[in-house]
Order: C-alpha cells, then sequence, then structure tokens
C-alpha cells in the first residue's frame, strides 16, 4: 500500500463506458459525504461542460508521458485511444477523509489490485449490451465511430466482472444506488 493510502479506505469502481458510473457515484457521495472522489488525469479531450482539475486532469500525451516516468501514478491505462491513469497526489489529497473513490477501467483496477490489494473492488454491469448501447447513444457525447470502439472494449470489460469481488447491476438506478451503498457501508459507515 501507498504511505498516501495508509489509512484511507480505497474503492475501485469500474464497469464499461455508459454504465452509470458516475451517476451512482454521485448518489453514493450523498450518502457518505465524507467520501473523497479521485479526480482521473486523461489525455481526452474535454466533453462540453467538464472543467480542468474537477472533471478530469486533463493532460496532452507529453505531460502524461513524463508523469508516467517520473512515477506519479498509482495506476495508469489505454482506454478506447486516450490515456487515463490515477494520480498518487489524489490519494494523498484524500488522506484525511478516510475513504476515496477510484472510477477507473479495467486495465486500472487489475494494476491497484495488486498494488492496493486492500483496496475494494466493485464492478458496475449493465442489464445487457443493449441497455448499454443505448445509453452510450442516448447520451450523445460521443461519434458512432466513438461508440462502436467504447462497445468493443465493453465486451472485454463484461467478461471480466467475475473477477470483483462486489457487482452491482445497474438496472434500476435506485436499487442499484442502494446496493453500492450498502458495500461501502460496510466498509466507510456514513458520517451521522
Amino acid at each position: 500500500m501507498t504511505d498516501a493510502a495508509a489509512n484511507t479506505q480505497v474503492f475501485v469502481i469500474t464497469g464499461p463506458s455508459g454504465v452509470g458510473k458516475g451517476t451512482l457515484i454521485s448518489l453514493l457521495r450523498e450518502r457518505h459525504p465524507g467520501l473523497g472522489l479521485s479526480v482521473s488525469a486523461t489525455t481526452r479531450a474535454p466533453r462540453p461542460g467538464e472543467v480542468d482539475g474537477v472533471s478530469y486532469h486533463f493532460l496532452s500525451p507529453e505531460q502524461f508521458a513524463a508523469k508516467v516516468d517520473a512515477g506519479e501514478f498509482v495506476e495508469h491505462a489505454d482506454y478506447s485511444g486516450n490515456r487515463y491513469g490515477t494520480l498518487r497526489s489524489e490519494l494523498e489529497r484524500h488522506r484525511e477523509t478516510g475513504g476515496v473513490v477510484l472510477e477507473i477501467e479495467l486495465q486500472g483496477a487489475r494494476q491497484i489490485r495488486v498494488s492496493m490489494p486492500e483496496a475494494h473492488q466493485i464492478f458496475i454491469a449493465p442489464p445487457s449490451a443493449e441497455t448499454l448501447r443505448k445509453r452510450l447513444v442516448g447520451r450523445g457525447t460521443d461519434a458512432p465511430e466513438e461508440i462502436e470502439r467504447r462497445l468493443a472494449v465493453a465486451e472485454e470489460e463484461l467478461a471480466a466482472r467475475d473477477e470483483f469481488a462486489h457487482v452491482v447491476v445497474n438496472d434500476d438506478l435506485e436499487r442499484a444506488a442502494g446496493q453500492l451503498d450498502a458495500i461501502v457501508s460496510g466498509y466507510h459507515p456514513p458520517a451521522r
């Protein structure tokens, strides 16, 4: 375990793009206001409304590579043509909260499983591949070729769901949010 995370419960939340991870994490953090959220770094371009340092740390490919070379990432992965990663400084930032959520891709979750085996790994799954396709198309943020690329990656991700200690199927948002809350509460009780 890293020094930064020594007293911090780390919750790794993984699942295919479009499965609703961000929405579920927002609901979880409403129920656990002391639970921090690690802001990932990425080389992808910001989407409308995204803010650097809040939505993601947006880095050029050269900046990202320099941080990898300097050992500044806890995990990093290539996903759908871009790079993503969790900066060590993000875990350090949440040391005092006692808990932090990492919303990361499958490759990164596997790296965290090796480097931080005590982290709690949770996989968010769609009820079906067709539901996932509809969600990706419906959010209107990606071009059709990007949607197809994300769906191809999703096949590999869905095949890996049995690697995770916990699986939440997001077929009903309130039910899925309740299930995620119950898992996290077992390790990080909400502040009263």
